[in-house]
């Protein structure tokens, strides 16, 4: 490469031309919102556009710029210090604005002068339960493991951990390893458990070539693991203690070097865990003492009663058994919450009741027992069991984008709905308002920029291949690779955020925005709203466009 002669005053000129440094915020927070909610702008930087985002006419990129100081005789390796150091400067004097954790976001524009009927799921939707739960499920489910299928007795000595999991993470049934996967089913590593334990990098890359799962290998389309393929993905906030059970067994197994078979484990935690729900063991324990596991849902009442007083009509659909919901919901609402409802559907055995057009309507009496007549018309104030969505459909007439419904399982309760039959959808994220909180540090705000920052920095000083500039440009990279796990640490110190593998969305990410068309933390952030309120998405720039 020829010498290089422009000044560092000549090359901070180019930068400064090319409005690097403002546009690497514009690159994080490149679209302003203008609801009264929004208290933040970002968004990402295109991968492959690097960060010039907005180059002027006529502006040189930083290789260019570099590449054209060629005579004053300074080494190459001072420019890209110059300016690695004057990029570093102006990301530490960051100042920024806040996402407000109560914002409803938008992966389709939808509004809510369109919506005339809004459908419920119970738990994690309308009910949110208190970290004793998943202690009282994990807790169950390992005494049924040792009672029923005869494992150790030793196993009463692990006990819950409540942030070792996160939703949406994959198992691989017959490795017994926990996982994260993201959009394009790509393992991130780091991220892979074998019982309580990470496995080191090198063996996922020798057991998964490339760290790439096949289509053939993933989950089927509700996350399970069936016909074949070898993954299950873990979507339902119920499923923390089970994926925590797991790897306190596969722990148990391998400290003692007990030879099992991993297939065998997943089904028997599998059965322990429906046990717990199916024979109702939970829903007995949450009854007798409700104000322990039921976080009382004032809001979720204020948001019923914004709907009624506005003459909308409402329907529940749940899984959970009569005596269970009438025992939450008296407790949230009051003894009259069937009065706010047209329609109560309990254990109605989603997703096939979306799908499955055999199962009639049944009546439940307010004790519990089934009737035989034929269901004819959904009454206010009646309780059903059971049927399909073909009939509710048939007997309501409520079709199509005037139904929003919510729920907190992207696949059981959203996709169908979405992809079948044209209903809007809302997803509830119990999750995200810890992670917006998180967001919202100056810690996290600063890691994030610069680690954008130092990624264009690289993508654009990559052109030099004279062997002192490749020894800076692979320092950076260097330090990338570095900084990378604390952007997975700062949310969860085994597998990160629900939201992101590194740059990339996670696979949970991806059904969320397929399957939902808007998505919260609560169901709560409707009150921040009014029936006149459009949800628009943020226009993401496709990789082969420049964000405007």
């Amino acid at each position: 490469m020829a010498p290089m002669s422009l000044s560092l005053l000549k090359l901070t000129d180019c930068l400064q031309r090319a409005n690097f440094f403002s546009h690497v915020l514009q690159g994080l927070h490149h679209r302003p919102v203008r609801s009264r909610l929004w208290k933040r702008d970002f968004g990402a930087v295109p991968r492959g556009v690097g960060p010039l985002l907005f180059r002027q006419p006529g502006a040189k990129t930083y290789a260019e710029c570099v590449r054209s100081s060629s005579s004053d005789g300074q080494d190459t390796t001072e420019r890209l210090w110059a300016v690695y150091n004057a990029t570093k400067r102006q990301t530490d004097v960051i100042s920024t604005s806040f996402v407000n954790p109560d914002t409803i976001f938008a992966n389709n524009e939808m509004s809510l002068q369109d919506i005339e009927i809004y459908g419920f799921d119970y738990d994690y939707t309308l009910a949110f339960y208190s970290r004793h739960l998943h202690t009282l499920i994990f807790n169950i489910a390992r005494d049924i493991l040792i009672s029923k299928h005869r494992y150790p007795e030793a196993l009463r000595k692990y006990d819950y951990i409540p942030n070792f999991a996160v939703r949406g993470l994959h198992y691989d049934v017959q490795k017994a390893l926990l996982m994260k996967i993201d959009a394009f089913h790509y393992i991130q590593l780091g991220t892979v458990y074998r019982g309580l334990h990470p496995v080191p990098d090198e063996e996922v890359i020798a057991m998964y070539e490339s760290c790439h799962v096949p289509l053939e290998n993933m989950s089927d389309f509700y996350g399970k693991s069936s016909h074949g393929h070898t993954m299950k993905q873990f979507m339902d906030i119920f499923s923390l203690p089970e994926m925590t059970l797991l790897s306190c067994v596969n722990d148990f197994f391998m400290k003692h070097n007990i030879d099992y078979e991993p297939v065998h484990l997943y089904k028997d935690v599998k059965e322990a865990i429906r046990d717990v729900h199916v024979k109702g063991i939970m829903y007995r324990a949450v009854e007798a003492d409700i104000e322990k596991y039921v976080c009382y849902g004032e809001q979720s009442h204020a948001v019923l009663m914004k709907l009624s007083e506005h003459g909308k009509k409402m329907f529940l659909i749940t899984n959970s058994p009569f005596d269970f919901v009438n025992r939450g919901m008296t407790y949230i609402v009051g003894k009259d919450w069937r009065d706010l409802f047209d329609v109560v559907i309990v254990q109605a055995d989603k997703p096939s009741f979306f799908n499955d057009r055999r199962k009639p309507f049944r009546r439940v009496t307010d004790k519990g027992a089934l009737l035989w007549d034929r269901i004819h018309k959904l009454e206010k104030g009646q309780i059903y069991k059971q049927g399909n969505l073909y009939e509710f459909l048939r007997l309501t007439g409520w079709r199509g984008s005037k139904v929003l419904y919510f729920g907190d399982h992207i696949y059981s309760d959203l996709a169908d709905l979405t992809l079948k039959h044209g209903w809007r959808t809302g997803a509830i994220i119990p999750e995200l308002r810890k992670e917006i909180k998180i967001m919202n540090t100056q810690q996290y705000v600063h890691m994030t920029t610069w680690l954008q920052a130092l990624t264009g920095l690289i993508e654009q000083m990559q052109v030099h291949r004279d062997p002192a500039s490749r020894a800076v440009v692979e320092e950076w990279i260097r330090e990338r690779e570095s900084m990378r796990p604390q952007t997975k640490d700062i949310f969860n110190a085994q597998f990160g955020s629900l939201f992101r593998t590194y740059h990339n969305p996670t696979y949970f990410s991806r059904r969320l925005s397929r399957f939902a068309d808007i998505y919260m933390a609560s169901i709560s952030c409707m009150l921040n709203y009014d029936f006149q309120h459009t949800f628009f998405p943020r226009r993401t720039p496709l990789q082969h466009e420049s964000p405007v």
